[in-house]
């Protein structure tokens, strides 16, 4: 028996700006991609940063204008960190799930484990206000949902948007990237019943398909100045069983408390 083939096309264009709160980030995602040269189809996937995704929604937060209370400053103790940090890292968080000298990590509002509820100050703008960081998105997954609406209205293309981190993972070194928001395609990619090489039915075979997409995207993003916050993905349909199947979103990916059998 010969397998298909399958390929996967990862196209991350250059010449996003800056984008600011308030900006229209489909329209300079288009424009993005028209600049290199790329017209969405039907089946493509965007992964777009969650930094940019931020910045248009004005996440920002100014340390100075931060009290903090009595239990960041606490924590910030332990910790070693800035109690204006530690307030606003409480502020978007349900509990503390574990914590030393340089390391908070909490479960955020929207379910996801990470350090400091993602915050931070890197590829952010100074301004003359004080040190400013950036917050996560109020719902990522509502963002990634409104930006395919977009998108879809301006294009007539069909896609689906993921957006992505960078965390952390317990017993693993490294960052990887992960999706904390996801429309238009089953994040949670559930392939129990399909059958094995052998014609058995998967038992237990549930892939982190937006995970997946937002890891692929992340090798081509980068870290640091290389400013290409948006992966264009194409031929995922072709290439991946079970993806015409459904819908959801990342929240989907989060597994309850009550069955993580680690906090």
């Amino acid at each position: 028996m010969t397998a298909d083939s399958a390929r996967l096309s990862v196209i991350a264009p250059g010449g996003m700006p800056l984008v600011a709160p308030g900006d229209d980030l489909a329209a300079l995602i288009l424009d993005a991609l028209k600049q290199a040269g790329e017209v969405l189809r039907d089946g493509d996937v965007l992964v777009v940063a969650q930094k940019i995704v931020s910045k248009a929604e004005g996440r920002y937060r100014v340390l100075e204008d931060v009290e903090p209370s009595d239990r960041a400053i606490e924590v910030a103790g332990i910790t070693d960190k800035d109690p204006r940090l530690v307030e606003l890292i409480l502020s978007e968080s349900t509990e503390i799930v574990r914590h030393r000298k340089g390391v908070l990590v909490v479960a955020h509002r929207i379910g996801i484990v990470m350090a400091n509820a993602g915050i931070d100050a890197s590829n952010v703008e100074p301004t003359a206000a004080g040190t400013r960081v950036l917050l996560l998105p109020e719902d990522p997954d509502r963002s990634a949902a409104l930006l395919r609406d977009a998108i879809g209205k301006n294009t007539g293309a069909d896609v689906a948007v993921v957006i992505n981190d960078s965390v952390g993972r317990a017993w693993r070194n490294g960052t990887v990237g992960i999706a904390l928001g996801s429309a238009g395609l089953p994040a949670l990619n559930d392939l129990n019943g399909t059958p094995d090489l052998f014609g058995r039915p998967l038992q237990a075979s549930q892939v982190g398909l937006a995970d997946e997409l937002a890891a692929t995207a992340s090798l081509v993003m980068g870290q640091a100045n290389e400013g290409r916050p948006v992966v264009l993905i194409r031929g995922l349909a072709q290439s991946v069983t079970g993806v015409d199947t459904g819908d959801g979103d990342a929240g989907d990916l989060i597994r309850p408390r009550e069955q993580d059998l680690f906090r």
